[in-house]
């Protein structure tokens, strides 16, 4: 048993028998909760490295948790889980499910599952036209940089176009000589 959901007002115990649960009014569902107001396919609970989460599947009743209705969750335990308005206390214990540390922060995990892994290397086509400010248009050229060395992003040579004596060049290349010892 991988802990249990206790209904707040009294009941039966509901034990958490698998690391991947669908909870809802259907009777195919891991676990059924025959009320009227609970969705069909209402939400999942899932076993994350040792944590329950808790995905609401578009429910009419929504799923909160301590009171505030979410998608996506960490259930930590005695947390209070409501599913339509029916209430139950998550009793369970991370370590004993294989936690290593302290809960995993959960803006963090959103990040990293919302992202692909090429777009999380920097190797997307999207994320390489959004850097070079084509976007959406991978055939448009790369834009240049124009006007005067910007102060505030030191190693970076920006060259004025409008410059017709080519200043901007030259103390560009007096620095080099001054670095090279010329």
């Amino acid at each position: 048993m991988f802990g249990e959901l206790v209904p707040e007002g009294g009941g039966d115990t509901i034990p958490l028998l698998k690391e991947n649960l669908m909870v809802g009014r259907r009777e195919s569902c891991d676990v059924v909760l025959r009320f009227s107001n609970v969705s069909t396919h209402h939400c999942d609970l899932i076993l994350e490295n040792g944590y329950w989460f808790v995905k609401d599947l578009g429910s009419r009743n929504g799923t909160k948790v301590n009171g505030i209705r979410i998608n996506k969750k960490r259930l930590d335990p005695g947390d209070r889980l409501t599913i339509a308005r029916h209430d139950y206390r998550l009793e369970y214990s991370p370590e004993e499910l294989g936690a290593d540390g302290p809960p995993p922060d959960e803006d963090v995990i959103s990040e990293i599952m919302g992202r692909s892994l090429l777009d999380g290397a920097g190797l997307s086509r999207k994320q390489k036209q959004l850097d070079d400010g084509r976007v959406g248009r991978p055939d448009a050229p790369v834009p240049q940089q124009t006007g005067t060395p910007d102060s505030e992003a030191p190693g970076v040579d920006q060259v004025s176009e409008t410059d017709a004596e080519g200043e901007a060049v030259a103390e560009d290349e007096q620095e080099q000589e001054e670095e090279n010892g010329s």
